[in-house]
């Protein structure tokens, strides 16, 4: 049985097999859940998780860029049933009608771009390696730190999960992984699906030279993880558990 953040309670089971609809993963329990992407809205500031929960965020090109290309390699039949408009600009009047009428829309230059990364990453031996005999997009809820988590692994094989990347910079990637803390969805991911730091994988493209790198998640990487999401469940627990003043939260620092 697991309980949600509003007191709800669930068979795993029955969450499980609701979480294959996009509409229930990403809207009811986007708030009655925690995630890895939750719990970096918590490090940025509650107010910022209290903000984008209540109000959702603009999606950006980057965040287009990538569903994009998950869905060309991992779900090539969702990939195929988007709507691309033959468009230069989305300020175009043509592709707001679209947007209007079919609500999610994509530019035909978007497609290319993910058909582009795609077709690289699906010629490099070393990655089809990786997702072979595997499973894809298969969902996960726990508890975790006393907390309910969701999740979606990407590629899960035999005790080993890989998460897909595209990245501006290839070799920037050690740095953006912590910037961005995908050690924190390292940990998480650990937890939710049992298996150990040195069993998860980033697959990473580069987005101009189609370059593919393969990073393997240390020890300490993943305790980063770790002390990043008992940081991220404190502040949850202040700011939503115990309702502190969220106008009172403020940051200080000596420079």
């Amino acid at each position: 049985m697991i309980t949600l953040l509003d007191g709800s309670e669930h068979e795993e089971k029955d969450i499980l097999y609701k979480m294959q609809q996009d509409n229930y993963y990403y809207g009811y329990l986007s708030k009655a859940a925690l995630s890895s992407s939750s719990l970096k809205l918590l490090l940025a500031s509650p107010k910022t998780y209290y903000n984008v929960t209540k109000y959702g965020s603009p999606e950006s090109q980057p965040l287009r860029d990538g569903w994009l290309f998950h869905a060309a390699i991992l779900e090539p039949d969702v990939f195929n049933a988007q709507i691309f408009v033959d468009v230069e600009s989305k300020n175009s009047k043509a592709y707001k009608l679209a947007k209007e009428e079919h609500g999610k829309v994509f530019t035909k230059k978007e497609k290319r771009n993910a058909e582009r990364m795609a077709d690289a990453f699906l010629r490099n031996e070393k990655a089809l390696q990786y997702i072979q005999n595997s499973e894809f997009e298969v969902p996960a809820i726990g508890d975790v730190m006393g907390m309910p988590f969701r999740g979606k692994a990407d590629v899960l094989g035999k005790n080993r999960i890989c998460d897909l990347k595209s990245s501006s910079d290839l070799k920037a990637f050690p740095y953006s992984a912590k910037k961005y803390s995908y050690d924190v969805q390292c940990y998480l991911y650990c937890q939710l699906f049992n298996v150990s730091y040195d069993a998860f994988t980033f697959l990473v493209i580069d987005k101009g030279s189609l370059d593919i790198g393969v990073f393997h998640c240390s020890e300490d990487f993943y305790l980063s993880g770790k002390q990043k999401t008992e940081k991220a469940v404190e502040i949850y627990n202040t700011y939503f558990l115990q309702a502190a003043d969220l106008d009172q939260y403020y940051i200080e620092q000596t420079l």
